[in-house]
């Protein structure tokens, strides 16, 4: 890939909180031409006063990056050779219609990012831009101009593949440059490693901010084990129905194929054992502490949509997304107590769980 600068692409991380800010941060170190573009205004000026700090488990690094607000982006110049999205996965379309005119010509979004928002980013820049992308980092962030991120460059893991196959040699350039933040795997088929990620994601993130704890305390209190991997193995058939394949991601190995609940069982294992820490809340239990709202619909819904059109039921995956928009309502509270308006939807869920 020929970038126009000397010094490389120029690079915008869109979404700078606890996980773009940290993988930006190591770009910047690298000497990459990196601006982060924000919406949180004091997390903005944190950083021009204070740089970005990033707290890993055993260094704390410090870095100065320029840093944008959002309505700053109509006073951008210089189009950006690569944007990494990295926005919430109901933000998507907007975020990147707003970027959009200030993408190269040749420019690409990379969407690190939870759900299949590859298909929303290309709906509005074009397939030929766009590079699917899966991220496996535990991070937080409270406190503007600080991130807090549990996994070090050894244990932090992504996946990027092309949309337009005639794209695959660019998209192998922009993995040298996401290895400054963690281990990269270029893949053919990132439509099913995304699926594989939201397999996943549906068992850990909303059923465990509905109990109100920690990834590891959620998976031990009593009924959430066999209610998470319920949600797993629906949106398991979700991904197949969708047209997914079982792969392996976040460096497992190959798994046996026709066995997709042993999949979704080794792979939670693996969230728990190798990009968790037990005090890791996950994103969606940081949303709603931070009195926002939880990307429930873009992977609970998800599952249930396509199970629910494919003509089958997913009784867990809805039953989740009731109780979730409940709470963000404030009908009812996120508390370990939710534990059994969960385990209703698993005992009297198909033989098929």
């Amino acid at each position: 890939m020929v970038w126009n600068s000397s010094r490389g692409p120029r690079i915008a991380f869109f979404g700078t909180g606890a996980q773009g800010a940290s993988i930006g941060a190591d770009f910047a170190r690298a000497g990459l031409d990196v601006t982060f573009i924000e919406q949180w205004p004091e997390h903005v000026e944190a950083i021009r006063r204070d740089g970005i700090t990033v707290n890993l488990p055993s260094r704390t690094i410090n870095v100065q990056v320029p840093a944008l607000h959002l309505c700053q982006v109509a006073e951008i110049r210089e189009p950006f050779d690569l944007v990494f999205l990295v926005v919430k996965a109901y933000d998507t379309k907007w975020a990147c219609q707003l970027i959009k005119s200030c993408l190269a010509p040749d420019g690409l979004i990379v969407g690190l990012q939870n759900g299949m928002t590859h298909e929303d980013i290309a709906d509005v820049v074009g397939r030929e831009r766009t590079v699917g992308a899966v991220i496996e980092v535990a991070s937080n962030m409270f406190i503007p101009g600080i991130t807090n991120r549990q996994n070090d460059h050894d244990t932090s893991w992504f996946a990027l593949g092309a949309l337009d196959p005639k794209n695959r040699d660019r998209v192998e350039e922009v993995a040298k440059l996401l290895r400054n933040s963690g281990r990269v795997e270029v893949m053919d088929d990132i439509h099913s490693a995304k699926w594989m990620k939201l397999v996943v994601n549906a068992a850990e993130l909303i059923p465990s901010a509905i109990v109100n704890l920690p990834l590891a305390d959620a998976a031990r209190h009593p009924g959430m084990l066999e209610v998470m991997r319920a949600a797993g193995y629906e949106a398991m058939q979700a991904a197949l129905a969708d047209g997914a394949q079982i792969i392996p991601i976040i460096g497992m190995s190959v798994v046996t194929t026709n066995h997709p609940e042993r999949y979704v069982d080794q792979i939670f294992e693996e969230v728990l054992k190798t990009f968790s820490q037990a005090d890791t809340l996950t994103t969606s239990l940081q949303d709603w502490r931070k009195g926002r709202r939880a990307e429930v619909q873009e992977v609970n819904g998800l599952v249930a949509d396509i199970l629910e059109r494919d003509g089958r039921k997913a009784p867990v995956n809805r039953r989740v997304v009731e109780v979730a928009l409940d709470i963000e309502a404030g009908r009812i509270e996120a508390r370990p107590h939710n534990a059994g308006l969960l385990m209703e939807s698993y005992q009297h869920s198909s033989d098929g769980l």
